[in-house]
């Protein structure tokens, strides 16, 4: 997996402008890993903000677009480019006004971009 451009949907990944995603399941390559608990598409860093439920503590999961593979809207199903653990281990999203705060999404952007490409396979 090379994500060229992790804040914007591939063009194959069934996204449309103005499509909601609120609510949808996530699924990372190895299983299910929560919802869409709400999306954001601000100054071209689209991103999903992923209710993890007792997965990960209760935590919530910020996702970069770039790493959304399908959408699928009859099973209101996101699918992503990346492993469980892949997304368990990336930069601790805390709150909405880090998704403001430069140096987060920098850390964000890195680690997205550095995982290996066999998660994608």
């Amino acid at each position: 997996m090379t994500i060229d451009r992790p804040w914007a949907y591939a063009p194959d990944s069934g996204h449309a402008e103005g499509q909601v995603l609120t609510g949808y399941a996530v699924a990372a390559s190895d299983g299910t890993i929560g919802h869409v608990d709400r999306q954001v598409e601000r100054d071209g860093m689209r991103h999903l903000i992923v209710d993890t439920g007792v997965w990960v503590f209760g935590k919530s999961m910020l996702i970069p677009a770039g790493l959304v593979t399908a959408i699928d809207t009859e099973a209101r199903k996101v699918s992503l480019a990346c492993t469980k653990d892949e997304v368990k281990a990336a930069p601790v999203f805390r709150t909405d006004s880090e998704t403001l705060e430069p140096e987060y999404l920098n850390r964000v952007d890195a680690y997205y971009r550095s995982l290996p490409a066999a998660s994608a396979e």
